[in-house]
């Protein structure tokens, strides 16, 4: 898969960590920065670039994880989890088809994050399953005309 990974520079040396892993699990990875301290910049162009298609999924990375994810899903076509532990991690893809997780650098521990990140990606989302039908009302609002 193609996955995007982008952070603020609370989380620099996460991202850093996570690039060389997510490429030894044999995925592209496209890197967004960590640079601007304004992680909504960030988040917003990773979200963009997969609600596109131009990448598979996402991952962002800042303090708390919180304010990436709430940027995230602001972009429509974007679906962002937060994560904190490997159940999350599994259930984000199989329940919710989430394109993009979230992670906080101050929350989990980098091994743990690495965990997170290999359960997420290992999973994938069947639209026969019995979530479908919620994640689809979820794309139905979405999509339907505001008013």
């Amino acid at each position: 898969m193609r996955i995007a990974i982008g952070c603020d520079p609370n989380a620099a040396h996460y991202k850093a960590v996570l690039i060389p892993y997510i490429q030894a699990m044999g995925h592209e990875v496209g890197d967004f920065g960590s640079d601007d301290p304004v992680y909504a910049h960030t988040a917003i162009a990773l979200g963009e670039a997969v609600a596109a298609g131009k990448w598979d999924r996402g991952i962002l990375i800042c303090g708390t994880g919180i304010g990436v994810c709430i940027a995230a899903n602001k972009v429509r076509g974007v679906y962002a989890a937060e994560v904190n532990d490997i159940y999350q991690a599994r259930r984000a893809q199989l329940s919710n088809n989430a394109n993009v997780i979230t992670l906080g650098a101050q929350v989990v521990g980098i091994e743990l994050a690495k965990c997170l990140v290999g359960e997420y990606l290992n999973n994938t989302f069947n639209p026969a399953s019995r979530s479908a039908p919620k994640v689809q009302a979820i794309i139905d609002y979405e999509s339907a005309p505001a008013g």
